[in-house]
């Protein structure tokens, strides 16, 4: 902890530095720090385990077996991995809903990132990945076949979403252009698996170096060189550099502090109490022999239920075991530690005060605008609308639509009185039916996925072919009269 606090005020004093191109940026190596507890905890039990005495420090006059003993029996509670989950999923509690999205860019983003996922299964992504560090970056690219970047480029090649934790974002630069701030040079971290011999792999790491208008891309592969190389560099078709960024706890631009982190350092305090209890437990709670009147040479004694002791006159044994008594007070501080853990996490996301009597409610009032996770559900629909700008431009289309990311965080169905008062207010003509079928969609009447665009074109159609048919039969009742 003093280690990470001297690192952190060191840091703030460095005001110049001189970078290579692989060289993280001094905002980079400020926000770092930060980082390290909550991806160890990402990593799990078997994480927390390999970072060995970083995380679970060995006690004075503890020897090395007895330690490694204790770390192999150390398991590490999944609360910030479990809330950050959960938080995530609460966001994307609906699909996104898309308003006059082009249907080129609705086909690609069945497979946002071509591995796959379509748009709400990558949201969920980022989401985790921004509330896990602060903030997350996509950029929207586009391989034509000259970048040499190992991008396997088919006739089939469209744009596609590619995503960047903090930590591989290396450093930028930007410039206020056209009365607004924009990116004029940004180095991406990137790791690339390459052929290696007849049969093996190779990974390697590469910085992509962006400029409007402009690519480097520069790789460190050890089978060759120990050093930097240039190995491609080109134009690319836009005049920008087509990144956006989502923030969850922003404090500049690029920048950003991780929202669980308090949750993270309580989860390690939980990790670490629950080693020393496991611990004192194994040790400690074991009914064991004492002997009495037995010859202090006798360093062996079979126990088990199919065997008998023999004895010496006068001489015996007995079973003690402990009371207990201490350690409730540690199931106690256990417990203490997961409800701050429940209530600092709910109550620094929501933004409000999770207590039981709160949890028990049947809805949790959203009145704060302002709570961390409607930012973070704000920021995202941004992020998509910027890819969406920069994804039909590439397309050369004159629009591309907007993005609507749930804001609705838990289950809020409509009462019977509500969607009567709806469907009156529809019947005599004071709201539209998209206005209704919205209303109903987000009120949990109508299925999860339900398209009111496609409804609304169904029933335009419907209606259209009802009139025409309506036409067609009162001009066959013309045509019969005398």
């Amino acid at each position: 902890m003093h280690n990470l606090a001297a690192s952190l005020n060191n840091l703030s004093l460095t005001t110049v530095e001189e970078l290579q191109v692989h060289d993280p940026s001094l905002a980079w190596q400020r926000m770092e720090p930060r980082w390290r507890l909550i991806e160890q905890l990402g990593l799990g039990t078997l994480g927390m385990q390999a970072a060995g005495k970083r995380y679970l420090p060995q006690e004075p006059r503890e020897d090395d077996e007895a330690y490694s003993a204790r770390l192999a029996r150390s398991v590490c509670p999944p609360y910030m991995l479990r809330l950050e989950q959960m938080l995530a999923g609460m966001l994307c509690r609906k699909p996104v809903r898309l308003d006059n999205v082009p249907d080129p860019i609705q086909e690609h983003l069945f497979d946002t990132d071509l591995a796959g996922n379509d748009l709400n299964a990558y949201l969920q992504e980022l989401a985790r990945t921004c509330i896990r560090y602060g903030h997350v970056g996509v950029l929207v690219d586009y391989p034509r076949g000259d970048e040499g970047d190992d991008t396997p480029v088919t006739d089939f090649s469209r744009p596609y979403w590619v995503s960047y934790t903090p930590r591989d974002i290396l450093g930028w630069r930007t410039d206020v252009i056209g009365g607004s701030q924009k990116l004029t040079q940004l180095r991406l971290l990137e790791r690339v698996t390459v052929p290696y011999g007849e049969f093996g792999e190779e990974v390697c790491e590469q910085v992509r170096l962006l400029e409007p208008g402009r690519f480097r891309l520069f790789r460190k592969q050890a089978s060759k060189s120990r050093n930097w190389e240039l190995i491609s560099e080109g134009a690319t078709t836009l005049d920008e550099i087509p990144f956006a960024v989502a923030y969850a706890n922003r404090t500049g631009l690029m920048e950003s502090t991780p929202p669980l982190e308090e949750v993270a350092w309580l989860n390690l305090k939980a990790y670490r109490a629950e080693s020393d209890q496991a611990n004192i437990l194994h040790v400690a709670a074991v009914p064991r022999y004492n002997l009495f009147g037995v010859p202090a040479e006798l360093d062996e004694l079979d126990a088990g239920p199919a065997s008998a002791m023999a004895f010496p006159v006068d001489a015996r044994a007995e079973f003690s075991e402990p009371t207990g008594t201490s350690y409730q007070a540690r199931f106690t501080e256990l417990d203490r530690i997961e409800k701050q853990i429940a209530e600092l996490g709910l109550a620094a996301v929501l933004g409000q005060n999770m207590t039981n009597q709160a949890a028990e409610s049947k809805s949790i009032d959203r009145s704060q605008g302002d709570a961390a996770l409607m930012a973070v559900a704000l920021g995202l629909q941004n992020l998509i609308d910027t890819c969406l700008r920069f994804h039909a431009a590439y397309l050369n289309l004159p629009t591309a639509g907007s993005s609507m990311v749930n804001n609705d965080f838990v289950a809020h169905k409509l009462e019977p009185s509500h969607v009567a008062e709806l469907i009156k207010l529809r019947v005599g003509g004071d709201i539209t039916q998209e206005t209704l079928l919205i209303q109903l969609a987000d009120g949990e009447w109508l299925y999860d996925d339900f398209d009111v665009d496609a409804e609304l074109e169904a029933t335009a159609a419907q209606q259209e072919r009802r009139l025409g048919a309506q036409e067609q039969q009162l001009s066959a009742n013309l045509q019969q009269l005398p």
